[in-house]
C-alpha cells in the first residue's frame, strides 16, 4: 500500500523541527506525494510558533510545485476537558486539526483523566484527528475513545514517529488501538510527524502495523487526495471547494 497524503508535519515554525515548507515541496515531489499538511504546534507549546503563523496560512497556494498543502495545527489538549489551545476564529480557517498530548503541556495523570480529555477533544467538533494516542505516558480507555471517534467522524492517528525514535514504548499500544478502531469500523490517519524534510511521507512502520492488523485501506483517511478531500468534506472544511 501507499500513502499518498501526509497529514502530520512540522516546519521550522516550530523550533524543535528543521525545514521550510519549500524543503518540503522538494521532498514531496521526489517521493511522490500528492499532498501534505503543515502541522506546526499550537500556541500552548513552549516553541510554538506566533499565533499569526496559523492566521497567515491563507497566504499558502493551495497547491505549489504541482503538490497540494494543507493548512493545520497540532493543536495542545489542555485539560481533563479536551479544551485545545485553538481559538475559534482560526480554527474555522484551518484544514485540519490534529488534537494531542504533549508532556511540557499537560502532566500525565490517570487512565480516566486522559479517557476524559480526549472524548471531549472529540466531541467539541474542533479536531479531525487524535494524534499520537499510543504514548505509553497518557493510558486512556481504548474502546471510549474510538467509539466517540467513529460517532464524530474523527480519525486516530497511528503515527510512524511512534515506531521509532519518539514515545519509546508506543508500538504495542498502536496495535491494540489499531485492533480497536478496526472492530468498531472507524477511521485512521497515518502521518509522519516529520520534523525534517527527509522525513516526509516516511510511512513503513505505520504500514507494518496496518498489515500486522489487517486493516482495510478503505479505513484510511489520507491513503490519497480524493480520500483525504471526502474526509474533509464530512467535517464541512472549505478546502474541498478551493481545491484545483
Amino acid at each position: 500500500m501507499k500513502i499518498l497524503v501526509d497529514t502530520h508535519a512540522h516546519t521550522i515554525a516550530s523550533t524543535h523541527a528543521y525545514s521550510t515548507v519549500h524543503d518540503y515541496l522538494q521532498v514531496a515531489k521526489e517521493r511522490g506525494l500528492q499532498a501534505f499538511t503543515i502541522t506546526d504546534h499550537g500556541v500552548a507549546m513552549p516553541d510554538s510558533p506566533h499565533i499569526y503563523h496559523f492566521v497567515n496560512m491563507k497566504i499558502f497556494p493551495r497547491e505549489m510545485e504541482g503538490i497540494i498543502v494543507f493548512r493545520g495545527m497540532e493543536a495542545n489538549i489542555l485539560d481533563a476537558s479536551g479544551k485545545l489551545d485553538v481559538p475559534d476564529a482560526i480554527n474555522d480557517k484551518l484544514d485540519l486539526v490534529i488534537a494531542s498530548f504533549h508532556e511540557p503541556v499537560i502532566k500525565p495523570t490517570h487512565k480516566d483523566d486522559h479517557t476524559q480529555a480526549l472524548v471531549g477533544a472529540i466531541q467539541s467538533g474542533k479536531c479531525q484527528v487524535i494524534g499520537h494516542p499510543g504514548n505509553p505516558n497518557f493510558p486512556f480507555d481504548y474502546q471510549a475513545v474510538v467509539q466517540a471517534a467513529k460517532q464524530h467522524h474523527v480519525a486516530i492517528e497511528i503515527n510512524n514517529s511512534s515506531f521509532l525514535e519518539s514515545r519509546h514504548g508506543s508500538e504495542p499500544n498502536c496495535l491494540s488501538i489499531l485492533q480497536a478502531v478496526k472492530d468498531v469500523g472507524g477511521l485512521v490517519s497515518i502521518g509522519s510527524d516529520s520534523h525534517i524534510s527527509y522525513q516526509l511521507g516516511e510511512f513503513s512502520k505505520s504500514l507494518e502495523a496496518i498489515d500486522k492488523i489487517g486493516f482495510a485501506p478503505e479505513q484510511i483517511i489520507n491513503r490519497d487526495l480524493a480520500s483525504f478531500k471526502a474526509f474533509l468534506a464530512k467535517h464541512n472544511k472549505a478546502v474541498v471547494a478551493e481545491l484545483p
